[in-house]
């Protein structure tokens, strides 16, 4: 799969959610609307992508306020003091927490420019049946789950 397709995909992801691609691409990249796979193809050259991917319109309707996050919270070592005086060291173990967050796209944004391949990062939350039928690396077919009420966005452009 392409830069191109995978761009496609995560677009009809947060279009499903209300982004509107023509207005943000008027707006951001050039005045003049040249067609939806026009404007595809030239996001997917020289590294235009980041300016959509990064785009605080799209991250906002890819992860759209009030969706059920899952993340990992890490493991922490700290002192803490007994009531007999003495400072011991409490560690707390790595979990999963599950939140719904109104501004959950924020979280988002910052761990997504924290990866090492942001549309690596993004790919793992489309719906497990698209990422499949079109070949999803491996290693993210495993993370992604269908959360319950998630439905798959339409494959259609504008």
């Amino acid at each position: 799969m392409n830069r191109k397709e995978l761009l496609r995909l995560l677009l009809n992801q947060a279009q499903f959610n209300g982004f509107e691609f023509r207005r943000w691409f008027q707006t951001h990249v050039r005045p003049t609307w040249p067609g939806a796979e026009e404007a595809l193809v030239l996001l997917a050259s020289e590294g235009r992508h980041f300016t959509l991917i990064f785009s605080h319109e799209f991250v906002r309707c890819f992860w759209r306020s009030g969706a059920q996050m899952s993340f990992m919270v890490p493991s922490v070592t700290y002192p803490r003091v007994t009531p007999q005086g003495e400072v011991v060291q409490v560690t707390r173990k790595p979990f999963t927490r599950r939140t719904i967050k109104p501004d959950v796209w924020k979280f988002h944004l910052r761990q997504m420019a924290a990866s090492e391949d942001p549309i690596d990062y993004l790919c793992r939350f489309l719906p497990a049946r698209i990422r499949l039928r079109f070949g999803t690396p491996k290693r993210h077919q495993l993370l992604l789950r269908l959360e319950p009420g998630r439905h798959a966005p339409d494959t259609r452009m504008l």
